[in-house]
C-alpha cells in the first residue's frame, strides 16, 4: 500500500542522484607562484652592551630601522612585547638571550 507520503520519498530518491549529476561542478582552485619582496636593510643595531643578542635575534624578522623608530617603551613594556615574540609568534629566540635584548631596548634612546 503506497502513501502520497511514501511516493514523494521515494521519487526523492530516485531523482536526488540525478539532481546532482546535473548541477554543474565548481570552477577547482587554481594556485599561482606570488613573489613578494620583502624591503632589505643592512642597518644593524648600535653598538652596546647586548647588542650582539638584538642583532642574532631581531634582525631575522624586523629590521633595525623599524626597532629604532618606535617610541620609548620601559623595561616592562619590553618584556611585554619579547615575550609576545617569543611565545606568541614563536621567534626562535634562546631563552637566555630575552633579558639581554629586553635590557639593551630599553636603553634604547628613541
Amino acid at each position: 500500500m503506497s502513501t502520497p507520503r511514501t511516493a514523494c520519498l521515494l521519487a526523492g530518491l530516485v531523482l536526488a542522484p540525478a539532481t546532482a549529476l546535473a548541477t554543474p561542478a565548481p570552477e577547482p582552485m587554481r594556485f599561482t607562484a606570488q613573489r613578494v619582496e620583502l624591503p632589505s636593510s643592512d642597518r644593524a643595531f648600535p653598538d652596546g652592551p647586548g647588542v650582539e643578542a638584538v642583532n642574532n635575534n631581531c634582525l631575522a624578522c624586523h629590521s633595525a630601522g623599524m626597532v629604532l623608530t618606535q617610541p620609548k617603551l620601559s623595561k616592562a613594556q619590553w618584556t611585554e612585547t619579547v615575550n609576545k615574540m617569543v611565545h606568541i609568534y614563536k621567534a626562535p629566540v634562546e631563552p637566555a638571550d630575552i633579558q639581554t635584548i629586553v635590557d639593551y631596548l630599553a636603553a634604547m634612546k628613541p
